[in-house]
């Protein structure tokens, strides 16, 4: 079956002439129906950027200038912004971290969502609000009458995020961009949500692209994940296997950084050093100065990536796999 979604060769830049900085560099990213791939790395390796890319919603400093972003065989870049328009929110829905981002603290409810709705599909004023009704109960909100006329900040944080993937899936839309939905909840309204969106996912057949930097999470919900740093995707697989044999040294730290992994009263393992300026990239691997595995080649060539044999795709010029192997 053709993938819903298909990035081949993503690149965004911020700036012009002198001043250009490649932020996103070739990203690769493919997801199914009913699938769900998670984006994982540290604060500005990329992966909210990636799916402000997919989605058009880049600001005005940056664009998109290299690569193809298929939808369903439709090159998105290909567009007019009039079209683009029309994709988003009816083909690709978007869920923000801070769900206040989606909902304006000045209108209710059922205001904002009735707009989405009718900005796509104009109904008859008893219709839009049945559907609205129906939307917020799938999601498990109860009383959704009430809700609808509520104010968004008389709504928990927990119930504000379930009315942000309500409207993100007003339209049943392809593919759903979820850019740490979970973030700012406690860990059980984290939980739901998560639950919540594998239904979705399992009972529609919509494709979800879920962005965070939480391992337990990516574990949880995940079917495939693409690890980023610096802009580029190092390593990609089926979760189990990155997550169980991770093959690229940064995967290794991260999950190292996880503090249940680790036994009680031990010091938390730390990767060395941070990710470096994009103003101030290095020729080689832009993860070489904080690798322990780092030789001459790391410094001068940039890897490319390659299969591991163990289901996973990695851009690193000595895998751990490899090394695993070597050692056996």
């Amino acid at each position: 079956m053709a993938p819903v979604l298909t990035v081949r060769g993503l690149t965004t830049v911020f700036g012009t002439g002198a001043h250009e900085l490649r932020a996103l560099d070739g990203v690769d990213l493919t997801v199914h129906a009913g699938e769900i791939v998670a984006l994982v790395g540290e604060s500005g390796s990329g992966k909210s950027l990636t799916g402000f890319s997919i989605n058009g919603l880049l600001p005005g400093d940056a664009r998109v200038t290299a690569g193809r972003i298929e939808l369903d065989g439709t090159d998105l870049r290909g567009l007019t912004p009039g079209h683009m328009r029309g994709v988003r929110g009816r083909q690709v829905g978007m869920i923000f971290q801070d769900p206040m981002m989606t909902l304006n603290p000045v209108l209710r409810v059922e205001t904002q969502m009735r707009d989405a709705l009718c900005a796509h599909d104009p109904l008859p004023r008893s219709a839009v609000r049945a559907r609205l009704v129906a939307a917020l109960s799938e999601v498990g909100i109860a009383a959704p009458e009430q809700r609808l006329r509520a104010w968004p900040h008389e709504l928990s944080g927990g119930m504000r995020q379930r009315v942000a993937i309500a409207t993100a899936l007003l339209h049943s839309p392809k593919l759903v961009i979820a850019d740490e939905p979970t973030t700012a909840l406690d860990v059980t309204i984290q939980g739901q949500i998560l639950a919540l969106a594998q239904a979705l996912c399992r009972d529609r057949g919509t494709a979800l692209v879920w962005i965070t930097h939480d391992l337990a999470v990516v574990a949880g919900i995940a079917d495939r994940v693409s690890v980023m740093y610096a802009g580029r995707v190092v390593e990609e697989g089926p979760v189990d296997a990155v997550l169980d044999t991770p093959a690229h040294p940064y995967t290794r730290g991260l999950i190292d950084s996880v503090a249940a992994g680790q036994p009680k009263g031990t010091r938390l393992p730390m990767i060395p050093g941070r990710m470096p300026l994009l103003s101030d990239l290095p020729p080689g691997c832009a993860f070489a100065a904080r690798c322990a595995h780092r030789t001459a080649l790391c410094d001068t060539t940039r890897p490319d990536p390659r299969p591991t044999g163990s289901g996973q795709t990695v851009r690193c010029h000595h895998p751990l796999t490899e090394s695993a192997g070597a050692m056996a």
